[in-house]
Order: structure tokens, then sequence, then C-alpha cells
């Protein structure tokens, strides 16, 4: 059995709209992926859930993070910066999961080495189908690392 499939895959959604939170819930429940969702309002909240500082001392390490761009406290730009110059933590991938379409806010993202890029589609059926290209490349084609 392989590795991966034998636990579910744990996903840290960094998002501050609950019903973005609400949407990408209902989605990632209808793409059928074996996984647990955990969802925090804003950069602060993102770093102490990875840190396992708090309220969070007892989380598992994700294997995903879907991060907005812009977030209260801390902006998703900072969280990202953060997460990929720790060594602890710089391994997990990075989705950039965010309306923004700003070419300035794509480039500056993968200059802070995000894994990738995504735009919202506000249509329901259209984030159904970027959640299962998500599920589909991430958990399908990709190798995660368990570190």
């Amino acid at each position: 059995m392989d590795i991966i499939s034998a636990r579910p895959i744990e996903i840290l959604l960094v998002e501050d709209s609950e019903p973005d939170v609400r949407l990408t819930k209902e989605a990632f429940r209808d793409a059928k992926i074996r996984n647990r969702l955990w969802a925090v309002e804003d950069g602060v909240e993102a770093l102490d859930f990875l840190y396992r500082r708090g309220d969070y001392a007892d989380v598992p390490r994700p294997d995903l993070i879907l991060l907005d761009l812009n977030l209260p406290r801390k902006d998703g730009r900072e969280v990202l910066r953060e997460i990929k110059t720790d060594g602890s933590l710089k391994r997990i991938p990075v989705v950039i999961l965010t309306t923004s379409k700003n070419e300035e806010d794509v480039l500056k993202t993968y200059n802070l080495h995000a894994n990738c890029y995504i735009t919202k589609p506000v249509e329901f059926n259209q984030f159904i189908k970027v959640v299962q290209s998500i599920k589909d490349f991430w958990f399908t084609v990709v190798t995660l690392s368990e570190e």
C-alpha cells in the first residue's frame, strides 16, 4: 500500500473569507479527496499552526498549504517568505490560491518560491474543477514529503 494513501492528506487552508473557506471545504468534499482540511484566518494563525504554538500545539504538519495573499495581521507574502526561508518548513508545497490576477503578485510569489499560483474562480463549478486539479496534481502525480 502506498504510504500517502495510508493516511489522510493534511491540508492547511489560510483564508480570511468565511464563504471561501466553506466553498473550499465543499469543493474538497465533492472532489472525494481523503484529507483533513484545517483552516486558519490570518497569517499570524498560519505561522502558529505551522510552528505548533498555543492552540495549535498538537496539530499535524501539513502536507500542503493553500495560501491566500490578502490576509489580516500578516499577509500571505510575509507568511510565504517565512515558510520558504525556514529549513523545517520550506519543503511543504505552498499553493497560492487567491483572487488576485495582478502580474506583480504572481512574479513576487514565485520569487518567494511558491510552488504554484492559482487564481480563484468565482463560479462554484469552476472552483470544483480547480480543486480537482489540485487533487490530481498534488495527490496523484507529485510525491509529497513526509518530513
